[in-house]
């Protein structure tokens, strides 16, 4: 049998580039999809895996991405939704162009792949993770845009899980918390530079002290819930939200007080 064949979007950097290597690691070949060239092709050259750089919230782009994908590759059997982004301001701060923009980053990338990717899956009996957020389940202050994207995420995984598991796809989510990513990072030094605090590994402290494991994630321990849901594993899962926050969202808000 052919290696299986794994399509993830945001694929050049963080939690994208992690389920990369597991993916690779584990005889897969990996096709990284992104709009940046240079971190797509370096975690390919590592990974022996195909770069890809296109918008993935664009129709013609993700189409022409996946015709090639199956001339050169046979196949399709997995696919990681992991572009997102954008999304800070109140309600009321939010402009139009902003809203739209938090919507294309981070619901209509997985949308338009997933669109172009049920052929292929349905004719694999493969299967899609979206990548959401505890965002998706929870809200923060001032991110509207992020957090209704988020939620929407949801509904779009129920809404293919719903419609596709007879063609045999199956669709799961995965909502992870605080992560050590570039873009996490870059929250950290911009939270530590308003805060006054000393740095970055401050900030993350600050922002884990009520999380019951301590601390943020490592790319690689969302990659590793990711591939158990693509896998053969997890052959009865789909429609499912599996939160990968270190028990943050256990936590009961009006009693940390106390605690």
């Amino acid at each position: 049998m052919d290696s299986p064949v794994v399509v993830i979007s945001g694929g050049g950097t963080g939690i994208g580039a992690a389920t990369a290597r597991r993916f690779a690691a584990e005889g897969a070949r990996v096709v990284l999809l992104g709009r940046r060239r240079e971190p797509l092709e370096a975690v390919a050259a590592e990974t022996g895996g195909l770069a890809l750089p296109c918008d993935t919230a664009d129709r013609g782009q993700t189409e022409a991405v996946f015709a090639r994908v199956l001339d050169e590759l046979g196949r399709v059997d997995a696919l990681v939704a992991n572009a997102g982004g954008h999304g800070t301001g109140t309600v009321a701060d939010t402009s139009d162009e902003e809203w739209d923009l938090s919507f294309r980053t981070n619901v209509s990338t997985a949308f338009v792949l997933a669109r172009a990717a049920l052929p292929a899956l349905a004719a694999s009996g493969g299967s899609i993770v979206v990548v959401s957020s505890l965002a998706g389940l929870f809200a923060g202050p001032g991110v509207a845009g992020y957090t209704v994207g988020k939620h929407a995420l949801l509904g779009l995984t129920r809404s293919l899980a719903r419609d596709y598991g007879r063609s045999g796809v199956r669709v799961n989510a995965v909502c992870p918390g605080w992560v050590r990513t570039p873009m996490a990072d870059e929250e950290m030094d911009d939270f530590a530079r308003q805060a006054g605090i000393g740095g970055r590994e401050e900030g993350y402290a600050i922002v884990t002290k009520d999380v019951p494991l301590g601390r943020a994630a490592e790319p690689e321990e969302i990659a590793s819930v990711i591939r158990f849901l693509a896998s053969r594993d997890a052959s009865y899962v789909t429609g499912s939200t599996l939160v990968v926050d270190g028990g943050a969202h256990i936590v009961d808000l009006p009693t940390i007080a106390v605690g």
